[in-house]
């Protein structure tokens, strides 16, 4: 039994949506809603205090907005993992998002199972977006020929940037946990970067994948 509980930070400056996600968090026994906040500055200002694992960003937000508020956290607390949480399903935002530093992307007509998933899948590395958005960051791509990456390597980044975490990259493709990070090492060095945002943003830029 893991009595370990996952400390969550909640922006939102929709009070219903922010209390109606506190109480679903809240209802599971691994998560705990450490503090929930209607601005980014608040939340940033307290980040030392609440120590959050992971925080729930909405986008549009008064005063700093959630792409400014992810970059800004993740350049002080690279260990944090952020989920945006909007009502907006464009490909602009999607990959602001993920190259301010996000690791999921969820809307906010997302069912209560649906965000608790995503939750257990930032735990777990992976990378969650709802299924409209997936398909528009699957779909937004035309490969471009000259790519660095090996056909394996691009097949390894395409499950990454699915939202796969490495285990399930490894069952999908049958190869080892171990074979996948190397895969996703060798990745990082020939796109000269540092984690699997950045991985999946230049390689969306550069329509590698």
């Amino acid at each position: 039994m893991n009595y370990f509980r996952s400390r969550i930070v909640i922006v939102e400056d929709n009070d219903a949506v922010r209390e109606g996600f506190s109480l679903i968090i809240n209802s599971v026994s691994n998560y705990y809603v450490v503090n929930a906040y209607d601005n980014a500055e608040d939340c940033i200002k307290n980040l030392k205090k609440d120590k959050p694992e992971i925080i729930l960003m909405d986008l549009e937000l008064p005063g700093i907005n959630g792409i400014e508020a992810i970059a800004l956290i993740k350049k002080q607390n690279p260990g944090i993992e952020l989920i945006v949480n909007t009502i907006y399903e464009n490909s602009d935002l999607v990959f602001q998002a993920l190259c301010a530093g996000a690791s999921g992307y969820i809307t906010k007509n997302t069912s209560h199972t649906e965000l608790l998933d995503a939750i257990d899948e930032v735990i777990q590395g992976g990378a969650p977006m709802s299924s409209k958005i997936a398909k528009l960051v699957v779909n937004s791509f035309q490969k471009n020929p000259n790519s660095p990456l090996s056909g394996r390597e691009t097949e390894v980044l395409e499950l990454l940037a699915k939202g796969k975490s490495y285990s399930m990259i490894a069952q999908e493709l049958f190869i080892t946990k171990e074979t996948a990070k190397s895969h996703i090492k060798n990745i990082y060095s020939k796109l000269q970067v540092n984690s699997k945002s950045e991985a999946i943003a230049k390689a969306t830029k550069e329509k590698l994948i």
